[in-house]
């Protein structure tokens, strides 16, 4: 298999309607570890910027546990943060009062070489572009993503309910949490997508897929976020676009401005060819001096 490098961009907005950000993005290579990276979101919820506290102590909590990568299961390590930042959110807003009870999504993906383990609590949501095709991989912890799911009402009802913001599970909302791990292996030119519903709510699929396709990690979450800011979001939105970049790709020369796509496939053979008649014509005047 051809050997790859992950690129990440992200991008975050707190939209046209509220105030704060109580989203949260984070991505990094582990210090000490090669080719190993952490992806995550969080969407916080809460009166009063509390969601702005849960979101942050989750990410701490996870940043936190990841320093230390002292067992091969990836899985393991997500969960045992996962449980820390919902302990420590929960018992928060407890000493704060019932009235200030907060809390977050999480999703967040841990990358060891082509190895990916992505966790989740909440409806936020992980992506998977995969040869033109793109796969949801997290299941939504909601009240309409369960209707759906049982037959209840349909993908487009689900769409236009004015429920569809009622979490039925988050960090630091019940004393213990389940969390949703996938594990998967990573090919070159897979794109990965880390939202939170102020993005995905707003964007049909093929539009999603298009971007992802088309644009660079960081230029890909931005037009995201503005492309679900045009539809009408009015949330918090963040998007976080991590590619598996072929090392052919990322090394292979710049096309030069305003030559076409269609001619640049071209060019290399003939830049070769070139240098190979330079190297042949000094060859030969180097003869003739001898």
């Amino acid at each position: 298999m051809e050997e790859s490098r992950l690129v990440v961009g992200a991008h975050t907005d707190a939209g046209n309607v509220r105030d704060t950000n109580e989203d949260l993005v984070h991505f990094a290579q582990l210090d000490g570890y090669d080719d190993t990276f952490i992806l995550a979101v969080a969407d916080g919820m809460g009166g009063y910027e509390r969601g702005e506290v849960a979101s942050k102590i989750a990410m701490d909590a996870l940043l936190d546990r990841v320093q230390n990568l002292d067992t091969e299961d990836s899985a393991l390590i997500l969960k045992q943060a996962y449980r820390r930042a919902n302990e420590q959110i929960f018992e928060s807003g407890v000493s704060q009062g019932e009235e200030n009870m907060m809390g977050t999504t999480l999703i967040a993906g841990l990358v060891r070489g082509d190895e990916l383990a992505l966790a989740n609590v909440g409806d936020s949501r992980g992506y998977l572009l995969r040869a033109g095709s793109l796969t949801q991989i997290t299941q939504d912890h909601s009240l309409i993503a369960e209707q759906v799911r049982m037959g209840v009402i349909s993908e487009e009802e689900a769409r236009n309910s004015q429920h569809r913001n009622i979490i039925t599970r988050a960090l630091g909302h019940r004393e213990r949490v389940d969390v949703d791990v996938f594990e998967l292996t990573l090919l070159p030119e897979d794109r990965l997508l880390l939202s939170t519903d102020g993005v995905h709510d707003y964007l049909d699929e093929d539009t999603m897929r298009d971007i992802l396709l088309n644009e660079p990690p960081d230029e890909a979450a931005k037009s995201l976020v503005e492309r679900a800011l045009e539809n009408g979001s009015t949330d918090n939105l963040t998007a976080l676009v991590a590619w598996m970049a072929p090392l052919s790709v990322l090394e292979a020369p710049a096309v030069p401005e305003g030559v076409p796509e269609e001619r640049a496939s071209l060019l290399v053979p003939i830049l070769a060819g070139i240098a190979l008649i330079i190297v042949i014509l000094v060859v030969v005047a180097l003869l003739f001096i001898v």
